[in-house]
Order: structure tokens, then sequence, then C-alpha cells
């Protein structure tokens, strides 16, 4: 090889450096930012809870949120929170050849390679990481600190998660609930945040649980699902080639990013994005009834419905307890309809529907449930219609139109709950369990509590409120 030969190869290597350089800092650059915007990632990262997950089918662009959201939070740039100079996180993966392919390549995608202090291999070589196993990524801050990127294999074990102080945890697909215990436990002391990308191809698995339905209730815990229309990079016909390619089996997980049932849902029409929306203040012309499931030992559920000048309900306000007894509900339910304005008679009373099983008298009094609540104020009419079926009907297609009949606050938690999970039986019935909201929204829809869609005189605040629901419903559509 003579001088001249040895110099080309030099510069080339020289512009294939610099190249290098420049792909990672044009990647996260043009990220979202172009003509197609990806807006359940802006919505991932925009969100500032500390437990966020991304259901997502496969190529929707779920793990570009994780990486992405790694790579910013290393450097120090992140457009939507709060920036740390010296920033320790981990990447997690289900085993590390999944880590080599997926995780490790997408952060390696949006990172400059003069933004890499350090790199440390578990196996491979240093200029070539992309093909081996990287062990941990020492990242400059722009803040002038270093950030730390340990990359780790669920497949280790809880004991290999123990020990660290960490300000985030990515855990690209669903670890073992024990890992995830563990990794909960490594981001408390920074108050740190813990994120997840998946498909959620195992099913109704402690993630289920413990995000999707939040059962625990945890103000922090937020979730968005993610399906191949979302991504504005995936051509229809690429839609439909991917579609065709897959049993209707794996489907629901591998191109919507749902949950999985044994026996299939109920109310599969049922959609956070679409159905649930954020509180206002519901005119007086709009309050239609309250409707009531009344439980001592199970939860007692009621909830405040309205119907608008379309015809369409809104579930405004929710009480959800067990163990109390009916004074405690009565004067709960007061509370409540004190705070959101809700109608009342001549006398001052509330009227709700009542489950016609509240006319049985209780063990601890003489008088059924039903009288119980009439005198303590609140006039509830047990006659109710409870037609499983029919009801169960008449939801679905209140869901499944569009625009959507049934529209939820996020504030009635639990009724959101009972619908995501709410599932058949191996018979022809639903599952006997978690379906108190369920009961009492049926009793609203088919006692005949739901009016005729009318068209009254609308002040100029009521058609304020309609325009800003109207806006809500097509940003979540």
């Amino acid at each position: 090889m003579n001088n001249s030969e040895k110099e080309r190869i030099l510069k080339l290597i020289k512009i294939e450096k610099e190249l290098g350089k420049r792909r990672g800092k044009k990647r996260l650059q043009t990220y979202n930012s172009g003509e197609k915007v990806h807006e359940k990632q802006l919505a991932f990262h925009k969100c500032l809870k500390r437990n966020r997950w991304v259901f997502g089918g496969n190529r929707s662009g779920k793990t570009e949120c994780g990486a992405v959201e790694t790579v910013w939070m290393l450097r120090g740039i992140h457009p939507y929170r709060k920036n740390k100079p010296n920033v320790s996180g981990w990447a997690v993966s289900v085993s590390y050849e999944v880590q080599r392919d997926v995780a490790q390549q997408k952060i390696l995608s949006y990172l400059s390679k003069d933004w890499i202090a350090e790199i440390v291999m578990q196996s491979g070589k240093k200029d070539s990481p992309e093909t081996g196993v990287i062990d941990q990524i020492v990242v400059k801050n722009v803040f002038g600190g270093l950030s730390r990127l340990g990359f780790k294999s669920a497949d280790q074990g809880r004991e290999k998660f123990q020990g660290a102080s960490l300000d985030f945890v990515w855990f690209d697909e669903e670890p073992p609930e024990d890992v995830y215990r563990e990794c909960q436990m490594r981001v408390l002391d920074k108050k740190g945040d813990i994120f997840g990308t998946m498909t959620p191809l195992k099913g109704q698995t402690w993630v289920y649980d413990e995000i999707y339905l939040n059962k625990g209730q945890s103000p922090e815990v937020w979730y968005e699902q993610m399906e191949w229309a979302d991504n504005p990079y995936l051509d229809e016909k690429e839609v439909e080639m991917l579609s065709n390619s897959l049993s209707d089996d794996v489907k629901d997980s591998r191109r919507y990013g749902r949950f999985k049932t044994y026996n299939g849902l109920v109310y599969p029409e049922f959609d956070v994005n679409v159905h649930v929306i954020e509180p206002f203040s519901v005119p007086e012309e709009w309050q239609a009834d309250i409707s009531i499931d009344p439980g001592l030992n199970n939860p007692l559920s009621c909830h405040f419905y309205a119907v608008d000048g379309d015809g369409t309900v809104y579930v405004v306000a929710e009480h959800f307890e067990a163990g109390k007894e009916v004074d405690y509900h009565v004067r709960k339910i007061n509370e409540l309809a004190e705070k959101i304005g809700w109608k009342r008679d001549a006398r001052g009373r509330l009227h709700a529907l009542i489950d016609s099983a509240a006319n049985q008298k209780t063990l601890a009094s003489s008088k059924s449930v039903t009288e119980l609540f009439v005198e303590k104020g609140i006039v509830v009419n047990p006659k109710v219609n409870k037609d499983l079926f029919s009801g169960i009907a008449k939801i679905k297609n209140m869901l499944a139109a569009r625009p959507p009949k049934i529209l939820i606050f996020s504030s009635c938690v639990n009724l959101i709950r009972e619908l995501k999970s709410y599932a058949w039986a191996e018979g022809d019935r639903p599952k006997k369990f978690d379906d108190h909201a369920l009961d009492e929204l049926r009793y609203f829809v088919m006692s005949g509590a739901l009016p005729q869609a009318v068209k009254p005189q609308k002040t100029e605040i009521q058609k304020d409120i309609e325009s800003l629901i109207k806006l809500q419903k097509r940003n979540r559509q």
C-alpha cells in the first residue's frame, strides 16, 4: 500500500467518523419536528408523571419513545422536564441479545459519537459497539457533567438490580414483576422516573393490574396505547401488508397494543383516548340522574349522569367505597352533589336510581336500604331495568358510535377501570367480579332515565362548553 492509498483510507475513516457524529445529532434534532408528527410520542414525552408506559403494537413507534427519552435525560436536553448535570439510569431489556438488537441500537442511533465519553463493553469491541453487548455508556452532559447509562438484562434475576440509586429506568418490553419492584426501589430516593415501552403479548400479567388498570390508584401512573395508525411514517400499503401477515389471535396486541383476555372483553369498544375526557362544569339543564349499586361489604358504586342536547351521556362524578353504612354513603353523596352543583327537588333532596336488591332489609336494621336512603334525604327509585344482555348491547352501541354517545370524566377512575377489565366467563355471561359501577351504568341507560335528545335554548356559556367538548373529542379521535 503506497502513501497515497494510506492517505485516502485515513481520509475515508475521518469522513466516516464525522458522518457518525452528524448522524446522531441530526436524527435527534429532526425527531418529531418535520411535517409528519407522531402525536402519541409527543404525549409520552410531555407527560410529567413518574411512571409512564406505552403499550404499542410492533412498528408503532413505541421503542423510539424510550430511546429518545433516555438520550434527552442523559444529555440534559429534555424539552419538557427539569434537566440535571449528572444523570444515572438503566435500560432494561428481556435479554442481552434483545438489548443488542433493539434498545442498544436505538440509543446509539441518537447518540452522536462526540457525545460519548466512554463505553464499557460486556462483549465485543469499543470501536464497533453496535455489534457487541454494551455494559455502560458514559455520556457528556451539556451542563458539563457526565451521565451514565447501564444496560441490564431482566433474565439476570432480581439480585442483579440491587444497590444503585438512579434517576430513571427504561424497560424495553415487559420485565418480571420482581425486577420491576426492585427498580422502583432504585429510583425512590431521587424521586426518579420509570418508563416502559412494550407490546402486551403475554396477556393479563402484573402490568395489566399495576399499570393498565392502576388498581393501586397511584397518581403517578400514566399510560397510552399506540397502534399502527398512530405512526405517520407507516404508509397504508405497509399497514395492510403487516395486518394481513397477522392472525386474528395476535392482531390485537401486535397491531393495536391491547391486552388480550382469555375469554374476551365485554367492552372492547371502550378506548380511554376516545371515551375519557377532562371534567368541566355541567349545565343544570344536562343533569339527568344519579345511579346507585348498593353495597356494604362490597363497594357501593354511585355515579352522576348528564345528557347533552345531542343525547350524549356524560358520567360526571363518582362515589365508590366499601365497608361503610348507609349514613356514611348518604353524607358522601350529598357532599359530592354540593361540590358539583347537582340539582335537587323543592325540598332539597337528591333523586337516584338504585338496584332493586336495596328493597331487602339489612341485618343491622329493620328497614331496607331503600328506606334508609329515603329516610336520610335521598329519594331512591328501585324500579330499574336489570336486563343484563340488553343493557350490555346498548352500552356497546353507545361506545361504538362516532362521535361516541358515552363520555366519562377522568375523575371516575373505578368505572374506567371496570370498563377496561370486564370480561366474559366460560359460559355466555360476564364474570361476576368487579362490576358494581357497570351495573349502575346499565340501570341508568336501561331504566327510562335517559331522556330523548332535545335541543333546548342554549346560553353563550353552554355553547362555549359544547365547543370545548367537541374539541376534546376531536383531539382524542
